[in-house]
C-alpha cells in the first residue's frame, strides 16, 4: 500500500471519530476514547485481545491442564477449596476487569456472609493467587490483583494477635509440671514439649518422622510440613507440603526436654504397640500418631489441650480451696491453642536475649521483622514485668511520702 492510500485511510478513520463525536453525549464519548485507549495500552503491553472475555475459571481450568509437581492430595485440596468458594460466583467474573478492590471484597465477603474463618479464606487465597499468578505469565493480566489482599482482613480480624497470645514463663511451668505429673495427660507431653520449646508450627511436628529426628546429634530437620482439607463429601485429607522458602527448610537442635520427649514417645509406642499405620504422599513413619496409627490433626491437639486447661485450673482451685496455693500465688492456665506454643517458644527465646538471627532461624521466618515485631512486643512485656517489681520494691522500701522508711 503507497503512502497516499495510507494518509487517506487514516483520514477517512480520523473523519469516524470526528462524526462519532458529534453525534454521541459527552460522557458516551468519553468512555470509547477510554476504552480505545486501554486496547492500546493492552496491544503495548502484549496483553492479550482475548483477556476481555476470559473469566477467572477460563484461566483456572488452563492453570489445572498445565499445573505440575503437585501431590495428589494438594490437588484434591485446592480444587475443593476452588470449586467450593471460588468458581459459583467469583469465578465467573471477566480477568481482565478484575481490580484490587474486587478481590478484597470477596474475602471480605467469605468471612461477613459467610461466616468462614479467615484462616479458611487463606486457603482460598493460596489457590485463587496462583490462579491469577498464572494469568499475569499468560498475558492476560499486567499485575496480580490478589497481591497483598489478605492484609487488611488479617488487620481487621485481629488473625495476628489470636495467633500471638504466648504463655508466661509461670504458665508455661504449669502446664509441663501437670503433663508430667498426671497419668491421664501424659501421652500429651512429647508433642506439647517439641511444640514449646522448639518453635515448630503445628503441620510441622505431627508431619515429623523418625529419620527426620537425630537423638544423637540433637538435631531435628524441618523439611515438610503436614496440611489438613475438611472435605465435604471425603472428610478429612491429608497433604505434604515442602518449604517454598530456605527459611522454612532447616535444622532445629534439641533441648534435653525435647530429646527426652522422643524417647518417652518411642517407649510409649512399643509398651502400647502403636505404630504409624498411613502413608501420605509417599511419607511414613510419622512420630505423632493416634492409637490407630493415623496423623495427629492439630483440631485433635486443641480439643486435648482445652481438656488441660479445665482439669489442670480445677486442681489448682481445689489446692487454694484446701490452702495449699495461697490466693496471692495462684497461677491459671488461659485458654490457648498448639499455634499458642510456638509463640510461646518465641517469647522465652526473646526473654532469654538470643540472638534475633538465631530465633528467625530457629522458628523458620522468612523475613526478620516477623522476628523483629515477637521481640518488640516479648521484651515489652518483660520491661512492664520489671517495672512493677521496681515499683513494689519501693512501696516496701519508702514511704508514701517518698521518705525512708528506716528514717
Amino acid at each position: 500500500m503507497n503512502i497516499s492510500a495510507v494518509t487517506e485511510r487514516m483520514s477517512a478513520a480520523g473523519a469516524v471519530k470526528t462524526a462519532s463525536a458529534t453525534m454521541c453525549t459527552p460522557k458516551v464519548w468519553k468512555n470509547f476514547v477510554r476504552k480505545e485507549a486501554e486496547i492500546q495500552r493492552d496491544r503495548s503491553d502484549g496483553i492479550r485481545a482475548e483477556a476481555r472475555n476470559a473469566t477467572i475459571n477460563d484461566i483456572h481450568e488452563q492453570w489445572l491442564q498445565l499445573k505440575k509437581g503437585l501431590k495428589a492430595n494438594t490437588l484434591v485440596n485446592y480444587e475443593y477449596m476452588y470449586k467450593m468458594y471460588v468458581f459459583p460466583e467469583f469465578g465467573k467474573r471477566k480477568v481482565g476487569s478484575l481490580k484490587k478492590s474486587d478481590v478484597r471484597r470477596f474475602y471480605n465477603g467469605l468471612v461477613d456472609s459467610q461466616r468462614l474463618k479467615v484462616a479458611t479464606v487463606e486457603n482460598i487465597h493460596t489457590v485463587l493467587h496462583q490462579v491469577l499468578d498464572f494469568a499475569v505469565e499468560d498475558e492476560y493480566l499486567r499485575i496480580n490483583p490478589s497481591d497483598n489482599a489478605l492484609k487488611e482482613l488479617k488487620q481487621t480480624h485481629n488473625l495476628d494477635s489470636e495467633h500471638r497470645k504466648a504463655l508466661t514463663a509461670g504458665q508455661q511451668k504449669l502446664l509441663m509440671d501437670f503433663l508430667k505429673n498426671s497419668e491421664k495427660y501424659n501421652h500429651w507431653l512429647p508433642i506439647i514439649t517439641v511444640m514449646v520449646e522448639c518453635g515448630l508450627r503445628a503441620g510441622e511436628a505431627t508431619g515429623l518422622r523418625w529419620e527426620d529426628i537425630n537423638l544423637d546429634t540433637g538435631e531435628i530437620s524441618v523439611n515438610h510440613t503436614l496440611i489438613y482439607c475438611s472435605h465435604r463429601e471425603k472428610g478429612c485429607l491429608y497433604g505434604i507440603n515442602t518449604p517454598k522458602t530456605e527459611a522454612g527448610n532447616r535444622i532445629v537442635p534439641m533441648t534435653p526436654a525435647v530429646k527426652a520427649a522422643f524417647v518417652q514417645e518411642r517407649e510409649y509406642q512399643k509398651k502400647t504397640g502403636i505404630s504409624c499405620k498411613v502413608t501420605i504422599d509417599g511419607y511414613t513413619d510419622f512420630i505423632f500418631v493416634n492409637r490407630f496409627g493415623e496423623c495427629q490433626h492439630h483440631s485433635t491437639i486443641n480439643k486435648g489441650i482445652d481438656r488441660i486447661i479445665r482439669d489442670c485450673n480445677e486442681e489448682q482451685l481445689a489446692k487454694c480451696e484446701s490452702g495449699t496455693i495461697k490466693p496471692k500465688n495462684l497461677v491459671l492456665l488461659p485458654k490457648f491453642s498448639c499455634h499458642s506454643l510456638r509463640h510461646t517458644c518465641a517469647t522465652r527465646l526473646c526473654e532469654a536475649g538470643i540472638n534475633m538471627k538465631v530465633i528467625q532461624d530457629v522458628l523458620g521466618h522468612a523475613d526478620i521483622t516477623t522476628t523483629m515485631n515477637i521481640y518488640t512486643e516479648a521484651t515489652k512485656n518483660l520491661k512492664k514485668k520489671e517495672i512493677d517489681k521496681f515499683a513494689e520494691f519501693l512501696s516496701a522500701t519508702t514511704t508514701f511520702d517518698g521518705k525512708e522508711e528506716n528514717d
